[in-house]
């Protein structure tokens, strides 16, 4: 890796972060079970771990704000409008993989 100062890296680290959540944000209609399936994280999973983040930092984050940030909206809200009910084959997936883990 070039030798990058850690504000760079942390610069570019937050800008591959924004990306990604617009990334996602751009991408409803991939559902975090799906993600979960594929690649055993989904957009809760950037909840918690931007909730961890912020405590480890001695920020007063809440979950709630971390998944407003991450799903960009409440997430009661993306969840009544983004979010259908798992099928059964997607649940009968989600299952297979955590079996393999």
């Amino acid at each position: 890796m070039t030798d990058l100062t850690q504000v760079q890296q942390d610069a570019l680290d937050a800008a591959t972060f924004r990306r990604l959540l617009k990334h996602l944000d751009d991408n409803k209609d991939v559902q975090n079970i799906d993600l979960m399936i594929l690649a055993n994280f989904c957009r809760n999973c950037l909840s918690k771990w931007y909730k961890s983040a912020a405590d480890e930092s001695g920020l007063d984050v809440d979950m709630e704000a971390a998944r407003e940030r991450v799903y960009g909206m409440a997430y009661s809200d993306w969840k009544a409008n983004h979010q259908p009910p798992a099928t059964p084959e997607q649940l009968a997936a989600f299952e297979a993989r955590k079996q393999k883990l």
